[in-house]
């Protein structure tokens, strides 16, 4: 599998928005990739993001919701509390 040393603290819910967004900054999280037993990802599907992905696209308003339940503590490390409770997903 490929290194990926992001800090995926974000549960999220998929959006094609978020999608297209992440793909057109070089993490294609849609196209499976068997090699990897990574299925690839629908508008619909939970994730843990890194952090910093999900901070740059609610930057460029495409930040998808976020499961607060599934998402760990030290995302508080990086963001507020507030701004994760306005993307927060209602289950």
């Amino acid at each position: 599998m490929a290194e990926d040393s992001g800090t995926h603290i974000l549960c999220a819910i998929m959006t094609s928005e978020f999608l297209e967004y992440t793909k057109t900054r070089g993490n294609d999280l849609s196209t499976p990739k068997p090699e990897w037993q990574f299925p690839g990802l629908l508008a619909g599907s939970k994730w843990c993001l890194c952090i910093s992905r999900w901070l740059e696209a609610e930057k460029a308003g495409v930040a998808p919701f976020v499961v607060l339940e599934s998402t760990l503590a030290k995302a508080l490390d990086y963001t507020t509390l507030d701004l994760l409770k306005q993307y927060e997903a209602k289950l």
